[in-house]
């Protein structure tokens, strides 16, 4: 049975936090995402952004199969120690060669450590539902995309995005409000998959997410009231009980890409499948 690393780049408050509002931390979401996909996978929980975080080395993280970096936060641009130590995790991660996959922050801390820029979105910030993503010509043959639409729609919460991939970074798929919405980047011995949306979420837990941050997407524009945010929070989570209905998939204007839980996970699903040819 394969043994997987999820990496958690989430301070302990925030941790804490996240469970009371939804119910997991973004790496147990992740673990339970994982074992979905994989009955009985064996996963490993690690926090190395945390001051007491003791760092792994390289004889270590060799041992396991893939590396999961989530998402949080984390603003990878703030240079302060639990970025310093988050970067440095990754740094030798890429150095041990143990293929890695990361989504929204995760994407971030990979392409920062590998060399590329990670900024604040100016005047713009995706939440809720990513719209449009289309894979580039390189995309629409990368295996991460494997059975992708021309355009979909995928749950995603983000005020800051990949402004420049590293170099030996592959872009893979894009849309009108973030560019990079997918990357493979090749650095030291690694090979990282990132999305910049959250396909290991369940929409229960976007739906708490818009809800938490209502005041910061009425602040953005994104809507007029908190009230406004309410409503489609509720409508988001009507969709997770209910992910057949027409009129919900109407009114939020999506398809089953976004409401099937075994389409929104398909670049999960493909990272596993195509783990034996990234070793």
């Amino acid at each position: 049975m394969p043994h997987y690393l999820i990496s958690q780049s989430e301070l302990p408050q925030e941790r804490e936090a996240r469970r009371a509002r939804a119910g997991k931390s973004s790496g147990e979401t992740y673990a339970a995402t994982l074992d979905q996909l994989q009955p009985g996978v064996d996963t490993t929980i690690l926090s190395p952004a945390d001051e007491d975080a003791e760092p792994l080395s390289a004889e270590a993280l060799v041992r396991f199969d893939a590396v999961f970096l989530t998402g949080s936060p984390m603003h990878v641009y703030d240079d302060g120690p639990p970025v310093q130590r988050q970067l440095a995790f990754m740094t030798r991660v890429f150095a041990a060669g143990v293929p890695s996959f990361g989504s929204c922050a995760g994407l971030q801390i990979a392409t920062t450590a590998a060399g590329g820029r990670v900024r604040k979105m100016p005047d713009r910030m995706e939440a809720g539902i990513a719209r449009r993503i289309s894979p580039t010509e390189a995309g629409r043959s990368h295996p991460l995309l494997k059975g992708r639409p021309g355009s979909w729609d995928a749950p995603a919460i983000h005020g800051d995005e990949v402004w420049e991939l590293p170099p030996g970074a592959t872009l893979l798929a894009s849309n009108a409000v973030t560019e990079v919405q997918a990357a493979e980047i090749r650095f030291d011995r690694g090979v990282f998959w990132g999305v910049q949306y959250h396909p290991e979420l369940a929409l229960r837990e976007i739906a708490v997410a818009i809800a938490d941050q209502a005041s910061d997407l009425v602040e953005a524009g994104l809507a007029e009231r908190e009230s406004d945010v309410a409503a489609r929070a509720d409508e988001i989570a009507a969709l997770h009980d209910d992910p057949a209905s027409r009129a919900l998939r109407w009114r939020l204007g999506v398809d089953g890409e976004f409401a099937e839980e075994r389409l929104r996970r398909r670049e999960i699903a493909n990272f596993l499948d195509h783990l034996p040819y990234l070793r």
